[in-house]
């Protein structure tokens, strides 16, 4: 396939993904922290741990604040991946730390351990779930979720999980997790988009019994207020150092593909997952370097290097908000360019898909939309097992 001489408008005619619908009216729609004054009975004189970061919020004020205020015993923060403060690139190891202005220890799940120990654990009897999630699979909060509920399954410790919305909730798509590619970026057999809130995904853990060993965590969900699927949702904080608009957001689940490839996708930019792009791109029109941006991308990808390639700024937002599948074609368009072959990927590359049957399909020739299409019937399938779990239509 050739690349038309009119690029961007090349590039809006392939965001297939597109849906014909009109986008909702947004409500108020109010995140389960919203209603945390209704645990008071149920929470009151437990000691507890939350699982948090600088995101779980109500309004201004951190979660950890309000429930002292509530005269909570709040004994322990587990922070995920980027570290409670989120000043940690992806992939950096976090230390526990006491310097939180909260006055209260920070247990890193995502550093020498991602799993709470016996020890981090002692004298608890609720643990308080409050991650902003993304809904895609290898965006790690799902992993960290699974292994606190494991832990709570073992050491009979109630977890509550204060419901977000996802924001890109309103689809699922992508290859279905094949076992053999299990990894901290894809723990379950679930498709690279999956649909669902964290809470909902929770419900789900449980239900399948994937906390292993016939365990069940004793869980609560507390719901968003006012939502559905498909009803658009401006997350008020970035959920991580390199998503920091909802146009990265929305655009994180097709562009990540690229991370297990040799092309950037903006780190060390100030508009990560927003381009994409190459050296040797043949196309000159736009062009990026990626620098050393510590706290969000020390060392990026072509670090120092003039990229060549896609500039998706100036894409229409509500087109990326209506989106109703993952778009390869920012992937058909590197690689066919490059020409690079088996060169193209790295070995992150199957880690991301969960699969090594996208990449080979890729390199045998085959078309995108026919890989697309490949993947029909475990999405069905797994349609059918996500439909027990969900909480809003």
């Amino acid at each position: 396939m050739k690349i038309c001489s009119n690029f961007a408008f090349f590039i809006l005619l392939i965001n297939q993904a597109c849906s014909n619908a009109q986008i909702p009216k947004e409500k108020n729609v109010l995140p389960g922290i919203y209603q945390i004054q209704l645990l008071s009975e149920q929470i009151q004189g437990k000691n507890m741990a939350v699982v948090a970061n600088y995101g779980s919020i109500i309004e201004n004020t951190h979660i950890v604040d309000t429930l002292l205020k509530m005269g909570m015993s709040v004994q322990t923060i587990f922070s995920p991946e980027h570290g409670f403060t989120g000043n940690f690139e992806a992939g950096a190891d976090v230390s526990d730390s006491d310097d939180s202005n909260l006055a209260v220890p920070i247990v890193s799940l995502y550093g020498s351990k991602q799993k709470p120990e016996v020890e981090d654990l002692t004298g608890l009897d609720i643990i308080i779930f409050d991650l902003q999630d993304v809904g895609v699979r290898f965006y790690t909060y799902i992993s960290t979720l699974h292994y606190v509920m494991q832990a709570c399954a073992e050491n009979n410790i109630s977890l509550i999980v204060l419901d977000r919305p996802n924001p890109n909730a309103r689809y699922v798509d992508g290859p279905v997790l094949d076992k053999n590619f299990t990894s901290f970026i894809g723990m379950h057999q679930v498709p690279v988009v999956y649909g669902m809130t964290i809470g909902e995904y929770a419900q789900m853990i449980n239900g399948e019994g994937w906390l292993g060993d016939g365990l069940k965590c004793d869980l609560s969900v507390i719901l968003n207020q006012n939502y559905s699927h498909t009803t658009p949702y401006n997350l008020p904080v970035k959920p991580s150092p390199n998503l920091p608009n909802m146009r990265s957001v929305y655009l994180y689940p097709s562009l990540c593909f690229f991370e297990g490839t040799i092309v950037s996708i903006g780190r060390g930019t100030d508009f990560p997952f927003q381009v994409f792009g190459h050296p040797d791109f043949s196309r000159k029109e736009f062009s990026f370097m990626p620098e050393s941006k510590p706290g969000a991308s020390l060392n990026p990808k072509l670090k120092d290097q003039i990229c060549y390639g896609v500039d998706l700024r100036e894409f229409p937002l509500d087109s990326l908000q209506m989106q109703n599948n993952l778009n390869l074609n920012y992937l058909r368009i590197m690689f066919e360019d490059l020409n690079q072959g088996e060169d193209f990927f790295t070995s992150y590359f199957d880690l991301l898909a969960g699969t090594d049957k996208f990449r080979k399909d890729i390199l045998a020739g085959k078309s995108f939309e026919s890989i697309q299409k490949s993947w029909s019937v475990e999405l069905e399938s797994f349609k059918i097992i996500r439909a027990k779990y969900l909480l809003y239509p």
